[in-house]
């Protein structure tokens, strides 16, 4: 058996944002040779996810409107972990939204069903972070 590791890099701007990285995954399945095998795509930090789902704009939005009615940004005073950070409610999101996908390579292409596409989320961007590819497989 064989295994491959590389790490994404994120810098978003806004302090939530939402990236593709199906194609990006892909890539790593191309450079790993591995035909046959689970790739885990995992955020590496507690106030981000990885999920799959489709990747249509009014899902997305959906998403937000949802993550925000169940644990709201403001006020920070709200939440007992706001002391010297803001960042509670990206906490919560990060754990309703998930840590990680696998998925499995077949042919050497990841085998999805209809639709599903690979999606970084990011609750308290502005600064870098990371995501980790592993696959294992021959």
């Amino acid at each position: 058996m064989k295994s491959y590791r590389k790490e994404l890099f994120f810098n978003l701007t806004t302090r939530r944002g939402l990236v593709n990285i199906t194609d990006e995954v892909q890539q790593a399945v191309n450079e790993s040779g591995i035909k046959e095998g689970m790739v885990l795509v995992n955020a590496m930090h507690i106030t981000a996810s990885v999920f799959i789902n489709d990747d249509e704009s009014g899902l997305h939005q959906d998403f937000e409107t949802w993550l925000e009615k169940l644990a709201p940004e403001k006020p920070y005073h709200q939440y007992r972990h706001n002391g010297f950070e803001d960042n509670a409610d990206a906490h919560i999101k990060r754990t309703l939204m998930g840590r990680e996908v696998v998925v499995a390579i077949t042919g050497g292409k990841l085998d999805f069903g209809p639709w599903e596409q690979i999606f970084y989320f990011e609750f308290d961007g502005k600064r870098r972070k990371r995501a980790l590819i592993k696959i294992i497989g021959e």
